[in-house]
């Protein structure tokens, strides 16, 4: 398994230069580990070679991995939240990045979350629930050949943190949290450069 711990050294460095070009030190910016479809022995491994994070799709599946591993860092749900997963969701994670239940327009059809034009009417909208602290914004630009073809949709959340006051961006993935950082992410969510490709969905 020493492959995970070069390759997240290798991540590390990459952030430390991403980090460095935009103004910042590599430690502003938060490396989540994501673990989905990952073996628990594999994401062990991770941990030992000082993973900071873990990020999980699945409430089921993050279930029975904290059952296995505990918490020996802190877990992120970065999948959209079910409505009927959210009570084991507050007891399973640190971090939620994608709350998104109002019913508010999306600019992608195929994701969740709001429309950038949305978000202040939103922010309202959540304030005035109880224990829901808002930290921040997270977004999953479409996928692209280039990760500079990521660029503008980074630049637009920052813009948007600025101008709602949260301070925390979760942006940027394997193939682009370079480029996410040069913007202003506080958070990335790396997989693949992390534990290696996912295994192909069997086709039925």
């Amino acid at each position: 398994m020493s492959d995970i711990g070069a390759n997240l050294e290798r991540v590390r460095e990459r952030i430390a230069r991403a980090a460095e070009r935009s103004g910042r030190r590599g430690d502003d910016v938060l490396l989540i580990g994501v673990s989905k479809t990952v073996e628990v022995e594999r994401i062990q491994h991770a941990v030992a070679a000082g993973v900071p994070a873990l990020g999980e799709n699945r409430v089921q599946e993050a279930k029975e991995k904290v059952a296995a591993l505990g918490r020996p860092v802190p877990w992120h749900l970065i999948g959209h939240l079910q409505t009927n997963k959210v009570r084991e969701a507050l007891e399973l994670f640190d971090l939620v990045h994608s709350l998104d239940r109002l019913d508010l327009a999306t600019e992608q059809s195929n994701k969740g979350g709001f429309a950038p034009d949305a978000v202040p009417s939103a922010l309202d909208a959540i304030a005035k629930l109880d224990h829901i602290d808002v930290r921040g914004l997270m977004t999953i630009p479409p996928i692209a050949e280039r990760a500079e073809d990521a660029r503008g949709w980074f630049r637009v959340l920052a813009q948007l943190g600025k101008r709602v006051g949260l301070a925390e961006l979760s942006m940027g993935m394997s193939a682009d949290f370079e480029v996410a950082i040069e913007e202003g992410a506080t958070m990335v969510r790396v997989g693949t450069a992390i534990f290696g490709p996912r295994p192909a969905k069997a086709t039925p």
